[in-house]
């Protein structure tokens, strides 16, 4: 990339950085769900909750890459996530419920933040980049999805 693009590269090395410590953040907060899950649907959410991390730490790994691609330097000090990342670290015990409302958020959160830096690479004419976020972003609309109808049946199975 060219020296005039370089405030904008700054900009997208930035967002992917905040992408990538979001991602690693939800994975452990699923983690978190993972060990901690009980209840009657105990089997349902434990497995869930795993299979959802398992997706979100596949893109952590692109994310870093995808830095490296256009010049930047991804997070890579386990100290400088949590205060690059805007998702919230899950923090003490949880309700089951409570846990799907705090991963919905966090989704919901990163939504946005891809759409907003997906019109920003492609605005700084970086294709590359924001088709990173278009397909990435399906991962967390699928999961946000899931979550969602979770809380939408009103069974009170989740506590």
């Amino acid at each position: 990339m060219t020296t005039t693009l370089q405030p904008r590269l700054t900009e997208l090395v930035t967002a992917l950085n905040r992408e990538q410590a979001n991602a690693l953040v939800l994975y452990l907060n699923y983690k978190k769900y993972h060990w901690l899950s009980f209840g009657p649907l105990f089997r349902d959410y434990h497995l869930l909750f795993d299979e959802h991390s398992s997706q979100v730490l596949d893109t952590i790994d692109e994310l870093a890459e995808r830095s490296l691609m256009i010049d930047g330097k991804p997070v890579a000090d386990p100290a400088k996530y949590l205060p690059t990342a805007t998702v919230r670290a899950s923090e003490g015990e949880l309700s089951l419920r409570e846990m799907v409302q705090e991963a919905l958020i966090a989704h919901e959160v990163i939504i946005a933040e891809m759409h907003k830096d997906a019109e920003a690479a492609t605005e700084a004419g970086d294709i590359g980049t924001a088709d990173v976020y278009t397909r990435l972003v399906q991962t967390h609309q699928k999961q946000r999805w899931f979550l969602k109808e979770l809380l939408q049946k009103g069974d009170n199975l989740v506590s």
